[in-house]
């Protein structure tokens, strides 16, 4: 009798040269990711609305993926699984099995773009403008590998999208009797990326507001991406222990809201007249 849901049968590797070495999708996701924004960067250049030279945007996005990569990295560990980096510390280096976090991924690219931001005198917050302008894509990308992978997977459901993910349940289980769930990747992926992607752009160039108020842009984002990441929890299988009975993803989100009034009020404190 065949199944009423969709099984889960992709492939993580892109490309497959053995069985745990080759290109997977989640790189490849970040590669799409960091390229679509260094490409926005030399647009808002050419555009004459950023203070970023074009020729320093390369050295600005060698930055910024070494402060996700190792944040994103770091921030998986401390934040969703500290139990085994101290009972296997070596496991932090080991890339292939896995494991990054969005929230751990924003604190390394805040410390990314505040040493970059003092090494070649641009302003810090009109950094964090730009960036927060391209920062959908990345997590579009993110998202749509994480599915491929068939990791972080939803809750389970009767909707007629749902998945059955093998990976759900113990190994040798039969598909018959594996729960279908949501296909929350891709949730993620529409609301954290493409529609984030979608407001910033829209308000980076139909507004003033990285000249005017620096800062702002990048305040709105973590208060948006807050909200959106907390609609997203409620569809998403917790992949690690509840805080104070809340996913860590909802948890760690009212860190950015804090985050994100403070940009913005800092934003209005210091506006700049609109008239040049």
């Amino acid at each position: 009798m065949p199944l009423a849901y969709w099984v889960h049968n992709l492939s993580p590797f892109f490309v497959q040269f053995t069985e745990s070495i080759g290109i997977r999708y989640y790189g490849l996701a970040y590669m799409l990711g960091f390229i679509t924004a260094g490409g926005l960067l030399y647009l808002y250049a050419r555009a004459g609305r950023s203070q970023l030279p074009a020729e320093k945007i390369t050295d600005l996005m060698v930055s910024v993926v070494f402060g996700v990569l190792i944040g994103g990295r770091v921030g998986y560990f401390v934040l969703y699984q500290p139990e085994s980096l101290l009972h296997d510390p070596l496991a932090l280096l080991r890339v292939w099995d896995g494991g990054m976090a969005s929230h751990g991924g924003f604190v390394g690219l805040g410390v990314a773009l505040a040493w970059f931001a003092r090494s070649q005198k641009i302003p810090f917050f009109h950094l964090c403008d730009l960036i927060a302008s391209t920062a959908g894509a990345g997590l579009l990308f993110g998202r749509v590998a994480n599915f491929i992978n068939g990791e972080l997977w939803g809750r389970v459901t009767e909707v007629s999208w749902a998945v059955i993910f093998p990976h759900s349940s113990p190994p040798g289980t039969p598909l018959e009797f594996i729960e279908p769930r949501h296909p929350s990747q891709l949730y993620e992926a529409a609301l954290e990326g493409a529609l984030m992607l979608a407001i910033m752009q829209w308000r980076f160039w139909r507004s003033d507001v990285t000249r005017t108020q620096p800062g702002r842009l990048a305040g709105e984002f973590w208060l948006l991406y807050a909200v959106v990441r907390v609609f997203c929890e409620a569809f998403r299988e917790p992949d690690a222990s509840l805080l104070m009975g809340m996913s860590r993803g909802t948890f760690y989100s009212f860190f950015l809201v804090f985050g994100g009034l403070v940009f913005i009020g800092q934003a209005i404190m210091k506006k700049k007249p609109a008239n040049r």
